[in-house]
């Protein structure tokens, strides 16, 4: 019976691999978590299914508007989707590792809206925590760009 052993720099180099296949792997489930989240919440607007489906129970939250808890997070949501000209418009959605970045036009009708990026932390194929930050889309205020918000 042969006995091989392996190199120093040939045994790091496989752990290497393997740690970055794992990596690469993370980042393909949480970017399929994310793109479902996305596909339910602010497209089909089915606030609820998609919480529950990709949100843990016991969500952080960073909005000092809303409690921690995915249940605030529907509550909030679904309270703003009553309104029948809610509306999102998915911009970018961006994943490295365990966080994921969410990137829309936020309306609630008339020609106000906002610029919204939305950050989230996934584990174990949950979303576990969520930061948010608004941007008014004031159509009074002249852009000094012809690109402003997008």
């Amino acid at each position: 019976m042969k006995t091989r052993c392996l190199s120093g720099a040939a045994l790091t180099a496989m752990l290497m691999f393997s740690v970055q296949v794992h990596a690469g792997d993370l980042v393909d489930a949480n970017r399929a978590t994310m793109r479902a989240f996305v596909e339910t919440v602010y497209s089909q607007k089915q606030v609820r299914q998609g919480y529950e489906a990709y949100a843990a129970p016991g969500l952080i939250q960073h909005n000092p508007n809303i409690a921690d808890g995915r249940e605030a997070a529907i509550a909030e949501l679904e309270g703003l989707l009553k309104n029948p000209a809610a509306h999102f418009d998915v911009k970018h959605v961006v994943v490295d590792g365990d966080m994921a970045v969410v990137h829309f036009r936020g309306s609630l009708g008339g020609e106000m809206g906002a610029a919204v990026v939305e950050l989230f932390r996934l584990q174990d194929g949950k979303i576990v925590e969520h930061w948010d930050a608004f941007q008014v889309m004031d159509p009074k205020v002249s852009a000094r760009n012809p690109h402003p918000y997008f």
